[in-house]
């Protein structure tokens, strides 16, 4: 009978025992500028080394990921220079999601190599601003 009710009180302590007051992120200093970081994981910092230059030498299809700015185009077609060369781009609308991009702006974008137009395209799927 004394059994019976040892799971029941197990049950109500363990909760307890398993919640931490000091754990979790603590809101208080902005966050260092990501100039301002010497060492540690930079997230795509650490990973971008694609340039335009050698995008143009991947494989058609391959996922490129380039950050330099759209100098000029239209519609759907741009054309996109990071600091080794120039490449043309095609951004539908729906991927700016209305936001607006000016020359001077240095963005990321993402998406994929198309070697069977000429010359090669990147069909852009993602940008950041």
């Amino acid at each position: 009978m004394k059994f019976r009710y040892v799971p029941i009180l197990s049950c109500l302590l363990m909760p307890a025992a398993w919640a931490d007051d000091g754990g979790g992120l603590q809101k208080g200093e902005a966050p260092p500028p990501p100039h301002a970081l010497d060492d540690g994981y930079r997230g795509t910092d650490d990973a971008r080394i694609m340039t335009v230059e050698h995008a143009k030498t991947m494989h058609d299809g391959a996922t490129i990921s380039l950050r330099g700015n759209l100098i000029d185009g239209s519609g759907d077609k741009y054309r996109f220079r990071d600091k080794t060369g120039e490449i043309d781009v095609i951004i539908p609308q729906a991927v700016f999601d209305g936001r607006t991009v000016k020359p001077d702006n240095m963005i990321s974008i993402n998406g994929s190599l198309d070697k069977k137009s000429s010359p090669a395209v990147v069909r852009i799927d993602h940008i950041q601003k």
